[in-house]
């Protein structure tokens, strides 16, 4: 295989928002490069990237897919992720070794969430934000209200380096900024045209604030921009390349994935304009068990570090590692450190990838992409290394889940196969977990939307021959105190021989929100024993794992000991136990107990014409609502939900949004439940304890 330098490559995150036609789009590439020999489609299931069975099915994009092309000498790699927010792992694995995030909008849909969520990981990781405004043939397409909305979005270093020549059913072709020249395309093929007269004027407008802004970006630029009051092309070629790669500039391309119409100028820019591994700054990672940091040198003769980001579980084939290569290289046969876990891997073989499309090679140079077969003990996150110069990256941040369902086997038997299963697929997917919950007594799956846990579940019955049900996840209530009382727990057993006695007096007292459990040892002149005071204790904390209102944990108060009585031969710890427990029993009885229940912060982002439903829905669900802030065409809505009205809320966010809402929550603090609310949930409690008892 043909080798390149590290100047020669360009690693680009293709990201958008779901529909946004950015499948289609690497569709294109590939075909302009030569790559394949027809442009696949979405609808036919025919696409490179998209090829597993889940993806052909529902028709979008479910994994990050790795393609790579040759253009100009340059060679390509394309991280191809999803759109839909409950993939938003696989946008921030991939995302993370790419030097360049290009993110594809819909000109008739405009800024979404999508697009949102795919700025703000690249501008974590720090990787050039590109966009290519798509579907401009589509009716009611409109190349100026988007770019608008990305300049008030994202600042006035987003600049277009081209508009359409007409749009929606009257487009024609691409004005290139740069050059001032007019295209039109057969076949994906562009031939230059003249610039219309009525379109002359408006292209040189953005012509003049596309040199300003290429000007700004450097300060020798900006002097020659005010001795001459222009660049010539080759200055701004220069300019744009550094001040993309700096995230000084933001460009806009424009045209048509599904028409093959302005991707082939797109390429171009790419191997013109776009950071390769040696233009950026460079990545640091640190020395094992130590807060010593290591730069690392993008040089194919220094000393080798890689980083998983993603792995892939092929049949027939078995796991695949994808990795990124950022110093030295990496060969069939090498034996290399895996320093996250500090295991050892011997390197077997090793792919180049285009969607399932796998051509084998020896070597991977730095700044490259590529897959590995089956390691042993190397995960999504680790870092491979050289044993003499070893160096840990930073792991990649996967977000909180924002569903839960619980799940039973269809059928008996199936617990090891299922637990095994999903273990594979977290591998596969870290935002995906499970638990078994012993306080909820229910196995619980966690994900990022309903979409994610079907897709999930169908992959468990697909490749590991397993069927779950689901079932509404139970709330972990809590219950506590509000008022303080005296208590007796008073134990006293004869039958014969030697008996029980243990005797103890108790106060309760109710606690800040937060504080958990104190207990206090106020025993004076030796009333009881101190060897049976921890038994007290122990009584008092197994008892508070089941409240005597609905069987739920107690929390948030204060227990002292501070009398009682013992007897010289009957008195044990034993005796001691079920008398704290019976004083605590009684105790909290009579200190007015309430019922808590979770609360979770939520953030929701929704375009602005949904802000009123939404606010409306959220209010419905008991939301307190903390604030809202407007992004460019977006609301960005903080709220407080108790978690039993969250259940599935991204499948209604989704409804209420046609698609395009998406939001994140986490748990905040308990608080006290409405008293009509916390009647049922006893009801409801005491009612199961009674079927079960039967």
């Amino acid at each position: 295989m043909k080798e390149y330098s590290v100047n020669q490559l360009r690693n680009i995150g293709l990201v958008a928002h779901g529909g946004a036609g950015k499948t289609s789009l690497a569709e294109a590439m590939l075909y302009n490069a030569g790559a394949t020999n027809r442009l696949g489609s979405v609808d036919q299931g025919t696409t490179v990237s998209d090829y597993s069975q889940d993806e052909v099915e529902r028709k979008i994009s479910i994994s990050a897919s790795l393609l790579n092309f040759e253009w100009n000498g340059h060679k390509i790699n394309v991280v191809d992720m999803p759109g839909y927010a409950d993939f938003v792992g696989e946008v921030i694995g991939g995302l993370r070794v790419c030097e360049s995030a290009l993110i594809s909008i819909n000109a008739v849909a405009g800024l979404e969430v999508g697009t949102e969520t795919a700025w703000e990981w690249a501008e974590k990781y720090g990787s050039a934000r590109v966009f290519f405004i798509n579907k401009i043939e589509k009716e009611h397409a409109s190349f100026e209200s988007v770019f608008k909305a990305l300049q008030e979005r994202f600042g006035s270093k987003v600049v277009a380096l081209q508009i359409p020549l007409g749009e929606a059913l009257n487009f024609k072709g691409i004005i290139d900024l740069i050059r001032m020249k007019a295209y039109q395309f057969e076949a994906g093929k562009a031939k230059e045209v003249e610039i219309p007269g009525e379109l002359k004027e408006g292209a040189k407008e953005l012509k003049e604030k596309l040199v300003e802004v290429v000007a700004e970006s450097d300060d020798n630029l900006l002097e020659k921009f005010f001795d001459a009051g222009s660049l010539s092309e080759k200055e701004m070629k220069e300019g744009l390349k550094k001040g993309i790669a700096q995230n000084q500039i933001f460009p806009v391309f424009c045209g048509s994935a599904t028409e093959n119409a302005g991707v082939s100028l797109l390429l171009d820019a790419i191997v013109d304009y776009f950071p390769s591994p040696v233009d950026v700054k460079g990545w640091e990672g640190k020395v094992p068990d130590s807060e010593e940091t290591v730069e690392l040198k993008v040089d194919p003769n220094s000393s080798t570090c890689a980083f998983v980001f993603k792995t892939v579980s092929e049949p027939h084939v078995g796991e695949l590692s994808l990795f990124r290569v950022y110093s030295g290289k990496v060969q069939t046969g090498q034996e290399l450190l895996n320093s996250s876990s500090g295991s050892s891997e011997r390197i077997g073989q090793i792919y180049t990838l285009n969607g399932r499309e796998r051509h084998e090679i020896g070597t991977v140079s730095c700044g490259d992409i590529a897959a590995a077969v089956k390691l042993k003990a190397t995960h999504t996150g680790d870092t491979l290394c050289h044993k003499s110069n070893p160096v840990v990256l930073p792991p990649i941040e996967f977000p909180k889940p924002v569903i839960n369902l619980a799940i039973r086997p269809k059928a008996k038997g199936d617990e090891d196969k299922i637990s095994s299963g999903f273990a594979k697929l977290h591998d596969e997917d870290p935002t995906f977990s499970m638990e078994v919950n012993d306080e909820l007594k229910q196995t619980i799956i966690y994900g990022q939307g309903e979409l994610h846990l079907e897709v999930i579940i169908d992959r468990l019955k697909r490749k590991f021959g397993a069927e779950v049900e689901l079932e509404k996840p139970r709330i972990p209530y809590r219950e506590t105190i509000t008022t303080s009382a005296e208590t007796q727990g008073k134990y006293k057993r004869q039958s014969g021989g030697r008996g029980q006695y243990g005797d103890c007096w108790l106060r309760l007292e109710p606690l800040a929100k937060g504080s958990g459990f104190e207990f206090v040892n106020a025993i004076a002149g030796g009333v009881i024993p101190s060897k049976f005071v921890p038994a007290v204790e122990k009584g008092i904390v197994e008892t508070m794992q089941n409240g005597e209102l609905a069987g739920y944990r107690v929390v948030d108060l204060k227990v002292t000991c501070y009398d009682g009585s013992h007897h010289s031969v009957d008195s044990s710890d034993l005796a001691f136990k079920i008398a704290g427990s019976m004083g605590f029993k009684s105790g909290f009885v009579k200190s007015k107990p309430v019922l808590l229940e979770p609360i979770y912060n939520v953030v929701v982002t929704v375009p602005d014409d949904f802000t009123g439903d939404v606010v409306g829905d959220l209010s419905s669900r008991r939301g307190k609502i903390l604030g809202m802030d407007p992004r460019g065409g977006l609301q960005v809505i903080r709220a407080q939900i108790p978690l039993a009205e969250l259940y599935k809320y991204s499948t209604s966010l989704r409804s209420l949004t046609q698609g395009r809402g998406a939001h994140t929550r986490e748990f905040s603090h308990y608080e006290e439940i409405p008293k009509e609310i916390a009647d049922k949930v006893i009801a409801e409690a005491k009612a199961a304890k009674e079927a079960t008892s039967k």
